[in-house]
């Protein structure tokens, strides 16, 4: 009997021990996790460096800001800055990894951390701040409408009764969603979708950036931007995963720099202008990161 009883205590001994050094592990586990996770989000350029690429998300399908071209190149507004920050970063324009997203995919690509930054015309918004940390801007954008000639809608007071075309998880369906509820939404992921969709008459018109729709209303005959301004003003800026405070620093210093040499707006000539003209330049810019 005092041999069972023996055994018995031995036994409680042991698990007291194990359970000890179990918790022990878990505590320094967590406290190593937690650990880890702090320098991924304080040493993301020294990891882009070792890495030799900058992963930077752009449209593929929104000229002129992100396309790709017929030889299978990035090209566009986006692309032109994105490629100087590779130069600057890692010291050639070459360096940078594009990779391509969609509006509805750009926060879940810098989540996953698919890419360091986004730089796919993302406009910042409140909801948005919850999720990714926004740069200093590089541009200002509002929202447009644009129309067949032969069935303009020229206000906003228009859009009642009418089926309007949207591209998913952009500012223009939040705009819908919240001032005009009762409105009818044909959305689409692609922004070359919601471009087709008009010509095919599934929707009335097409809500959008209004640069887009200007854009394409230049080189669609029988289209119309009838309200090229809705809403208030919004900023366009890089964004960066959440809490990458050092990654989002070097942004802003950079968009300082390059305002000395009035870079954003070479970058605009290069690649903006022959679509809007001269008239717009200073309306859609933003040098410096700050908006004058």
């Amino acid at each position: 009997m005092k041999n069972i009883k023996k055994i018995v205590t031995a036994l409680l001994m042991s698990t007291i021990i194990i359970g000890g050094l179990i918790g022990c592990g878990n505590s320094a586990s967590t406290s190593q996790s937690k650990s880890d996770s702090k320098t991924a989000a304080t040493s993301s350029i020294d990891e882009i460096k070792k890495r030799g690429t900058i992963k930077i998300g752009v449209f593929s399908d929104k000229a002129p800001f992100g396309y790709v071209d017929s030889d299978g190149k990035n090209q566009g507004f986006d692309v032109y800055i994105a490629k100087r920050f590779a130069k600057d970063l890692l010291g050639d324009e070459s360096k940078v990894e594009f990779v391509l997203v969609d509006a509805a995919s750009r926060v879940s690509y810098l989540e996953s951390k698919k890419v360091d930054v986004i730089m796919a015309n993302f406009t910042v918004t409140d909801e948005r701040k919850q999720k990714v940390d926004f740069t200093n801007p590089y541009m200002k954008v509002s929202l447009g409408i644009v129309s067949p000639d032969d069935a303009k809608i020229t206000s906003e007071d228009q859009l009642k009764g009418k089926k309007i075309i949207v591209a998913k998880g952009t500012t223009a369906e939040t705009y819908m969603t919240k001032n005009h509820p009762d409105v009818e939404l044909v959305k689409f992921e692609q922004y070359s979708e919601i471009f087709q969709a008009l010509k095919d008459k599934r929707g009335d018109a097409i809500l959008s950036d209004n640069t887009e729709v200007i854009a394409w209303a230049k080189d669609n005959k029988g289209f119309t931007v009838g309200v090229p301004t809705l809403g208030s003003t919004d900023t366009i800026a890089p964004a960066v995963t959440k809490g990458n405070t050092e990654l989002k620093e070097w942004i802003n210093t950079e968009l300082e720099t390059l305002g000395k040499e009035n870079f954003v707006h070479k970058a605009y000539d290069e690649t903006l202008k022959s679509v809007y003209g001269e008239e717009f330049e200073d309306s859609l810019v933003v040098e410096g990161g700050k908006i004058k």
